[in-house]
């Protein structure tokens, strides 16, 4: 079934620039029913222009608000295995980072991504009977060259490959398995440091280059019947750079490349949108920027995607305010079909299962062991391949019979030796009580041939008479 790609707007309170120039606010917004409107500076009695979306939300407004009325049914989609997407449009300086990234003070500004982070996590905690595996990844598309924000060497550059069933993917991009809510904001916190910012007149760390973090989820659970299921859902949080005008950012040399190159891929990434919303183009131009190629399958493809498009209030930025309008304007006319990932082929976590199981064959001896064992090799091998197997084998088999029979000479010599000393101990223990009692029936034998002490005295013993022996006759 069909799904309109979400778009919402987010206008950012008046910047401090802004402020010393005394512009004139231009935007306003009825949040209730999602409405967005610009007056032109320059013609003051021109109606404002007016734009409808999936929600709208003015400089009040809190990155907590927001995720909870919109992100929050997308991301919870991806712990059921559809794909998600949620990437923030606007110029420069208008708050796409501070939207995706958001601050720690106060917590109600809390950015989208750590939030997603935060709902993905306590979500599969509640969940039973259900295994999950998790990985992150972080690039950055820098001046249409893609690079691992968390790879040993960022400069290097990484190609884009295409899969006839895994679709576009980057050749070589390192996925980190994490398991709580803290290892991703280190690996977020790692890849922000990476990322290629620079300073424009129009923002002092502005972002130049597209990011793109994703979070991918791989889950497992047993049916009634004992039989186990696959699902797969990914989680795409992209961090646009922002579009701008040249001669208003005050760019040259390596910033005026970055600007150039950022314009290109945005421009691309707005023909995609027109062609997907024309219905009548037959080509899709996904190949025109690495950024479209890469979002090709949240344009359009098996995703729910949610566009915020950031907004500046002042009236120096009409321009660039009103493209950003009719830029969301258009993309919230794509149509995507979102479905869930049921029983990917190439799941992480089937190939981790069957190599355990095989290991665990393995060491119970039910099927014989093989020279580097790999879950995902599936190779035959043929009878000369396994004799040198076989040969090795034998080999170990007879190693291990000499050590035991080594070890079990040691054991019975020990067990000899100590009952050789237990006999002797016992042969001693008797000499000695005999020498003992010899010694002992010899001195009683002597003291019965003395004589008794009256005797030595010169006394005579009386001698006590039985009763009437006393009396006179």
């Amino acid at each position: 079934m069909a799904e309109s790609v979400k778009v919402i707007v987010r206008c950012r309170p008046m910047n401090d620039r802004e402020k010393g120039l005394k512009c004139a606010t231009v935007i306003s917004m009825d949040s209730g029913r999602g409405q967005c409107s610009i007056t032109n500076p320059s013609d003051k009695r021109a109606p404002p222009k007016m734009f409808t979306f999936d929600g709208a939300y003015f400089i009040e407004s809190t990155t907590d608000h927001i995720y909870g009325e919109v992100a929050y049914p997308l991301v919870e989609g991806v712990t059921e295995g559809y794909n998600g997407t949620i990437f923030a449009y606007g110029q420069t300086g208008s708050g796409k980072s501070f939207s995706m990234q958001g601050v720690t003070i106060p917590a109600s500004q809390k950015g989208i991504i750590p939030r997603a982070f935060s709902h993905i996590f306590e979500t599969i905690s509640i969940k039973q009977a259900t295994k999950f595996l998790i990985h992150a990844s972080f690039l950055e598309i820098y001046n249409e060259d893609i690079r691992d924000l968390l790879g040993k060497d960022v400069k290097h550059k990484l190609e884009l490959k295409e899969h006839p069933e895994k679709g576009v993917y980057v050749n070589g991009l390192s996925m980190h398995p994490v398991h709580n809510v803290t290892e991703c904001e280190h690996i977020m916190n790692k890849g922000w440091h990476n990322r290629s910012t620079g300073a424009t007149l129009m923002n002092a760390d502005s972002s130049r280059s597209h990011s793109i973090f994703t979070i991918s989820l791989e889950m497992i659970t047993r049916d009634s019947e004992g039989e186990e299921h696959i699902r797969a859902g990914k989680l795409n949080l992209v961090d646009l750079a922002g579009s701008e005008r040249q001669g208003k950012t005050g760019a040259t040399g390596d910033r005026l490349k970055e600007a150039t190159k950022i314009n290109l891929s945005l421009s691309a990434l707005g023909n995609v949108i027109s062609a997907l919303v024309d219905g009548r183009s037959k080509h899709i131009p996904y190949r025109d920027s690495k950024l479209t190629r890469l979002l090709q399958d949240s344009l359009g493809g098996n995703t729910k995607t949610m566009m915020v498009a950031c907004l500046s209030p002042a009236d120096n930025n009409y321009d660039e305010t009103l493209s950003t309008l009719r830029y969301a304007n258009r993309a919230k006319n794509i149509k995507n079909k979102p479905r869930i990932n049921e029983d990917p082929k190439d799941a992480l976590l089937r190939q981790y299962q069957e190599e355990i199981a095989k290991l665990k064959a393995m060491l119970a001896g039910q099927i014989p062991l093989e020279p580097g064992i790999s879950g995902t090799d599936k190779r035959q091998d043929s009878p000369h391949d396994l004799d040198p197997v076989r040969e090795q084998l034998e080999h170990e088999k007879q190693k291990l019979k000499e050590e035991y029979e080594e070890k079990m000479t040691e054991i019975k010599t020990a067990f000899e030796m100590e009952k050789s000393n237990k006999a002797k101990l016992q042969q001693d223990m008797d000499k000695l009580r005999t020498f003992y009692d010899s010694k002992v029936q010899s001195l009683d034998s002597r003291l019965v041939g003395l004589p008794t002490t009256a005797q030595v005295l010169g006394e005579e013993e009386m001698v006590e008479l039985p009763p009437g022996d006393n009396e006179q006759s």
